[in-house]
């Protein structure tokens, strides 16, 4: 299967210039590129189509380019914004670009010796040039008609309290400047990007072929949404970052596990490498039984060891089971600390525990679990109480202090999801 086949099957195709063409081009390898901003120290999973789009020609033999926006970054690209960036500093904006490789590494491989990834930062290419000359030798190739016409521009224009800036405006030139320089240096024969980047993509291509009387191709991807129209990758809590210290690996995990049935088998697609043949079998089962979630599964596995690994999977994993009422048995401290801060927790001082302990009757109000200490026996007696997923159904038990996991905590558990981690400080 070609590469434009892949992308076709996995529904990854929104727009092709010279689409005949460029398959032509793609029987033997060639050198493409996706850029990003480093807006933030962090990829999210919104970048990860585009970003598993190079992986995929990089598999296919293909030479794949990451362009860090290290110019572009410090403007910011209208397109898809209601309103203009906050502008970055030079520090804010390396930093960015040096936690983001981190995690491109995961997905594209800058070590192998036949088609090695490379990142580049336009930076490079723009700070030795002049306003002047940018203008003379890059502006002068722009009608002011072209880029208004262009939808990211227009749809700013048309909100006349927004608008767009000049900084803004300019934007479309640095992108369309960065292709021509890597046509011109590196030999990069195509852009990738999200369906948002056509006009800056289209604007690249007439700048190569005006400067340099050369032909170069884009293609851009579809920006995803969820089947209910809201924007994918984003929760009530906000991004679901590639960054474990700002999306832990078991949110992350939750993330894929909680996709809505209808946008599952189109995700297994988008986001993983798995192939055609188990993708389709897996469509299969999910159709008959969408309630096993082993369509769900397949994608947040996949995902998850993708960006996190298989061994930190295997803990969020674990810590989703636990969750669902699963045994605590032999769980390690790390699986544990991935519950803490998904539930609710309450502070106990310790010395309430030595002895003879806190009566769990009133453990249970204190968690806020039940109103009054009646209802709370009412509830242990009938089964509806479990103390570190294990059930309780003596209201006389009380907790002491050998019921701590790790010397600290307490997973209290009433019916199948209210959940409340008491740690003994």
């Amino acid at each position: 299967m070609s590469i434009i086949d892949e992308l076709k099957w996995r529904g990854l195709v929104a727009d092709c210039t010279d689409a005949a063409e460029l398959e032509k081009k793609l029987a033997a390898p060639i050198t493409l590129y996706c850029g990003f901003d480093p807006t933030a120290d962090s990829l999210h999973v919104g970048n990860l189509v585009p970003l598993l789009a190079l992986r995929r020609f990089q598999l296919l033999g293909h030479h794949p380019i990451a362009v860090a926006g290290g110019a572009t970054g410090s403007i910011g690209d209208p397109s898809g914004k209601t309103a203009e960036r906050q502008l970055l500093t030079r520090e804010i904006l390396d930093h960015n670009i040096a936690s983001v490789k981190v995690q491109l590494a995961k997905l594209l491989d800058f070590e192998t010796q036949q088609n090695p990834a490379r990142l580049v930062d336009n930076a490079s290419w723009t700070a030795g040039m002049s306003f002047l000359d940018f203008l003379r030798d890059i502006g002068k190739h722009f009608s002011v008609n072209q880029m208004v016409a262009k939808e990211s521009v227009r749809a700013r224009m048309e909100d006349r309290e927004v608008g767009i800036s000049y900084t803004e405006f300019s934007y479309m030139l640095l992108q369309a400047f960065d292709f021509m320089v890597l046509r011109r240096d590196a030999n990069c024969e195509l852009q990738i990007g999200g369906s948002d980047q056509w006009g800056n993509i289209t604007a690249g291509i007439e700048l190569t072929r005006k400067k340099l009387g050369q032909q170069v191709f884009g293609l851009t991807l579809p920006l995803i949404t969820n089947t209910d129209g809201s924007k994918f990758g984003k929760t009530a809590a906000g991004a679901i970052w590639l960054d474990p210290q700002r999306t832990s690996v078991y949110k992350f995990y939750q993330f894929w596990i909680n996709t809505a049935d209808a946008d599952v088998i189109r995700y297994l697609k988008y986001f993983t490498f798995l192939p055609q043949t188990e993708i389709e079998s897996l469509s299969v089962q999910h159709a008959a039984n969408p309630g096993a979630r082993v369509a769900h599964k397949a994608l947040a596995k996949a995902a998850t060891d993708l960006i996190h690994g298989p061994a930190a999977t295997t803990e969020a994993v674990r810590a989703s089971e636990i969750l669902f009422g699963g045994e605590l048995k032999d769980i390690s401290e790390g699986i544990f600390n991935e519950i803490i801060g998904e539930v609710p927790t309450k502070e106990i001082e310790k010395p309430k525990l030595n002895g003879e302990g806190f009566p769990l009757v009133e453990l249970v109000v204190y968690a806020g679990l039940c109103p009054s200490k009646g209802q709370a026996r009412k509830d242990i007696e009938g089964g509806g109480v479990n103390l570190n997923n294990v059930r309780e159904a003596s209201a006389t038990r009380a907790v002491t202090s050998a019921d701590l996991l790790f010397g600290k905590h307490i997973l209290l558990r009433k019916g199948k999801k209210n959940y409340v981690v008491v740690t003994a400080k």
